[in-house]
């Protein structure tokens, strides 16, 4: 059965919490402390739910995947930074399940949010990581999204990518 990518319901939260917090963890096992590894409260999860949307991707019914997107351009972006775009969606908060990466659902998150974001209408999804091994980047750029800029925010280097969406008619 193919795992599915849907809106996330107020009831998913503690499991997007459990989720991201395990994200975060093994990311501090692997490459040490660092912005990832402060741990998501069940406040924060349910306060995004409600100003933006968050998807889950579920496989046999458990959310092994999540993600954000939002409109409101975070703080830290410069519009100069990218290429011009009439409505860009951003994308936040991207987890796996650790026992479940590297098997292709973050690539179907991905895909499923460039549907979601086609389908808001945006012509453009962008999203920043870490300039750090435990930054996705790599995984990023694989996935279509190219670099447009690299910044220092708060002591962490950032790299931040976009992807053009052509709308669908």
């Amino acid at each position: 059965m193919a795992p599915v990518f849907a809106l996330a319901m107020p009831e998913d939260i503690e499991r997007i919490v459990e989720l991201r917090n395990a994200t975060g963890e093994k990311l501090t096992r692997e490459f040490g402390h660092g912005h990832w590894s402060h741990l998501v409260k069940r406040e924060t999860v349910a306060s995004n739910l409600e100003k933006s949307r968050i998807y889950v991707l579920r496989e046999r019914g458990r959310i092994v995947g999540t993600l954000r997107l939002q409109l409101k351009k975070p703080s830290e972006y410069d519009r100069g930074w990218f290429t011009w775009a009439r409505r860009p969606v951003f994308l936040y908060d991207m987890a796996v399940d650790p026992a479940r990466q590297r098997r292709g659902l973050g690539r179907t998150c991905i895909e499923g949010a460039i549907r979601a974001a086609r389908a808001w209408p945006a012509d453009a999804l962008r999203l920043d990581a870490y300039d750090h091994p435990a930054g996705a980047g790599p995984f990023y750029e694989k996935c279509g999204f190219r670099e447009t800029s690299r910044r220092v925010f708060f002591r962490a280097p950032i790299i931040y990518y976009e992807m053009m969406l052509a709308l669908e008619t």
